[in-house]
């Protein structure tokens, strides 16, 4: 059985460490854990696969930039032949604490880009999405440079535990599907 996990962000080295490409964090992270590299020589974007116990996975981190992910999210899924059940999209959210994950089988997109051009391209709302909290500490209009700086000193050292266990979301997700999943993490 295969999945596509989808780690949303920006390509370029401006956008490194920023907190709009935690999807990008959590996937280089899970690479790294599980010695793989990406290929970034692949259509639409960096792409790793991996094996869970008897799932196939397939990492994409999109080129095309937060607001056409949805080009890259379907050319993969049809590519693969993976339902979209079997997907599941890492992206920011600025409603939730920093470092709150939250896993969602379905949704609306919450103002966020990425998964507005998701659910367009798709044409649905019900796909799986984890939901990392990057907290919503700016000033009224500056949002857009929020989600594009660095994290702070404080935020910097709570990140890699934070990003382990969305890894374990991850694999939970593929391993135990997504109610066995959010009833595990959800409230922690």
């Amino acid at each position: 059985m295969k999945y596509l996990i989808v780690g949303l962000g920006n390509i370029g080295q401006e956008y490194e460490n920023t907190r709009h490409n935690i999807g990008f964090l959590i996937l280089d992270a899970l690479a790294k854990a599980s010695n793989i590299v990406f290929d970034v020589n692949k259509r639409y974007g960096a792409v790793a696969e991996m094996r869970l116990k008897n799932k196939q996975l397939v990492l994409l981190k999109p080129y095309t930039y937060m607001n056409l992910s949805g080009n890259a999210v379907r050319y993969w899924m049809q590519k693969e032949k993976i339902p979209i059940e079997n997907l599941l999209i890492l992206v920011d959210d600025l409603a939730l604490p920093f470092g709150t994950l939250r896993l969602k089988p379905k949704g609306s997109d919450a103002g966020h880009n990425g998964l507005k051009h998701v659910q367009t391209i798709l044409g649905t709302q019900q796909y799986t999405r984890l939901r990392f909290g990057i907290s919503n500490n700016f000033l009224p209009g500056s949002q857009i440079n929020y989600v594009l700086s660095g994290f702070t000193e404080e935020e910097e050292k709570a990140l890699p535990p934070r990003i382990d266990i969305a890894i374990d979301i991850v694999k939970s997700f593929c391993l135990a599907g997504v109610d066995t999943t959010m009833n595990l993490f959800n409230n922690k």
